[in-house]
């Protein structure tokens, strides 16, 4: 049994069960033994892959998305370039490199910032965004950011933030905790709170016993302290997830270790849990800020900046197994069956705003 399983069972005995969002929060930041408190998860030596580590070019095309952004804007002065759960810093440094191609001056004239709240993960951004050309500050909030336009961007960042989950039981939709089982294992089981009929997706009431429907407050907390941001001060935001655009019933809280599916109370601490993202509330809660919202797949938005314009520059005089690699490389962010689908982008922009391939009012 894990330090972690440890904490929380002496917590369940303590206080009784717990929400599916204390439990989450616990796994994944709690300061002594927390997933992203301890462990370094990214690439193949850690527990998954996220796009800007498959392949340079991501973080390419997203730079060119955020530098059309700031133009699309009227290139506001002294603006800020942000990222919101840099991982690794790999996506900041291949932005970092395509601002330099596409405006020199942008690095020297602008600020750049990472909003990270793991002092472990920071200290290995700072290693590998060292000799960068920017003046870069790092942040623990999206409120610490500091003045100015904001153009931001945030990849896997939404999939991580704690959800609740209710349950549909012979006395209605009650919420879905972590509990102890008989032999002390971590265990599930419905709670007392109960879920307003309001909330819930058509077709509930119909529902079989056992069904699951999730909701996310704290991530919608997020969306709203970043969308509140852009329409006070200006600027635009990216933001790129597996997920869906519901309301729908179903269970996506998964745990992932060493790049394989793992039992969600298996291994507190020591494997990733994230959930889909209904991409729904936050474009709402971006509307309601009077901005625009406008979401497509992952493969749509890459294509339609010219990935495979870049890929083929980037062979160019490659060797065939260098070439291939591209090619795989372009196939898993973009193929229908693996990220092209799955993965969404929400970009949210000023009223009367295009910035390709969104296209305004979209």
């Amino acid at each position: 049994m894990s330090t972690l399983t440890q904490k929380i069972s002496r917590l369940i005995e303590a206080t009784g069960s717990i929400s599916v969002a204390e439990y989450m929060a616990l796994c994944l930041y709690d300061s002594e033994h927390g997933y992203y408190t301890t462990r370094e998860p990214f690439g193949g030596a850690g527990d998954f892959t996220t796009a800007p580590e498959i392949s340079q070019m991501f973080g390419e095309l997203v730079g060119v998305w955020l530098y059309a952004a700031w133009q699309a804007c009227n290139a506001p002065r002294n603006a800020v370039f942000a990222e919101i759960g840099p991982g690794r810093g790999t996506l900041m440094k291949d932005m970092l490199r395509t601002f330099g191609k596409l405006d020199p001056t942008l690095l020297t004239g602008h600020r750049f910032a990472l909003v990270e709240t793991s002092p472990r993960l920071a200290a290995v951004q700072k290693k590998t965004l060292a000799g960068a050309q920017a003046d870069l500050k790092w942040h623990t909030r999206v409120e610490d950011l500091p003045g100015g336009a904001l153009f931001i961007v945030g990849n896997e960042i939404f999939d991580a933030v704690p959800i609740r989950q209710y349950v549909k039981t012979e006395a209605g939709w009650r919420e879905r905790a972590v509990g102890l089982a008989e032999d002390g294992s971590l265990a599930f089981a419905a709670g007392p709170s109960t879920l307003p009929s309001p909330l819930l997706p058509p077709g509930a009431d119909e529902a079989a016993n056992g069904a699951i429907f999730e909701i996310a407050p704290a991530r919608e907390a997020l969306m709203e302290a970043i969308a509140a941001r852009l329409a006070r001060t200006g600027g635009a935001g990216m933001f790129i997830d597996y997920g869906y655009e519901g309301p729908s019933l179903g269970d996506t809280l998964q745990a992932v270790r060493r790049h394989s599916y793992d039992g969600v109370l298996a291994n507190p601490g020591e494997a990733d849990l994230t959930a889909h993202v209904d991409f729904v509330p936050l474009a709402e809660i971006a509307r309601v800020h009077g901005l625009e919202a406008q979401l497509m797949p992952q493969g749509e938005f890459l294509i339609g900046l010219g990935l495979l314009e870049r890929a083929g520059r980037l062979g160019a005089g490659r060797t065939k197994e260098e070439q291939e690699q591209i090619r795989t490389d372009v196939e898993r962010l973009a193929g229908p069956d693996q990220m092209g689908n799955l993965f969404k982008v929400l970009g949210v922009l000023p009223p009367g705003v295009a910035v390709p391939p969104f296209q305004t009012g979209q």
